[in-house]
């Protein structure tokens, strides 16, 4: 019977705390969400272009939905022939889906 009653004891502070937890976080349910389903815009300028791996250097302004500050960084692209259209300098919008550039395209 003691057992039974631990165990029921240590059921109910887990379902609290699981509760709680639902509780404090529930108006944050959803904020990765959207990041998370489609594609992100970003804007930027083409610092260096690299044909042979695939990527691609932009210097970008803030991406608010993925609360990035403005920096430099390279990104893959999903298809190599998009480089081709690029020019260092260049300004340019693209999508991403994670860290990768799906579209891009002049600003």
């Amino acid at each position: 019977m003691k057992i039974m009653l631990m165990a029921l004891a240590a059921f109910g502070v887990s379902a609290t705390g699981a509760l709680a937890h639902g509780q404090d976080h529930s108006d944050h349910a959803g904020h990765a969400a959207p990041a998370a389903a489609g594609s992100i815009e970003g804007t930027g300028v083409v610092k260096k272009i690299d044909a042979k791996a695939g990527s691609v250097t932009i210097a970008h302004d803030p991406i608010k939905a993925l609360n990035w500050p403005a920096m430099t960084m390279p990104f893959k692209v999903s298809d190599k022939a998009m480089l081709s259209q690029l020019k260092t300098g260049a300004k340019v919008r693209f999508d991403l889906k994670g860290q990768t550039i799906t579209a891009i395209r002049p600003q």
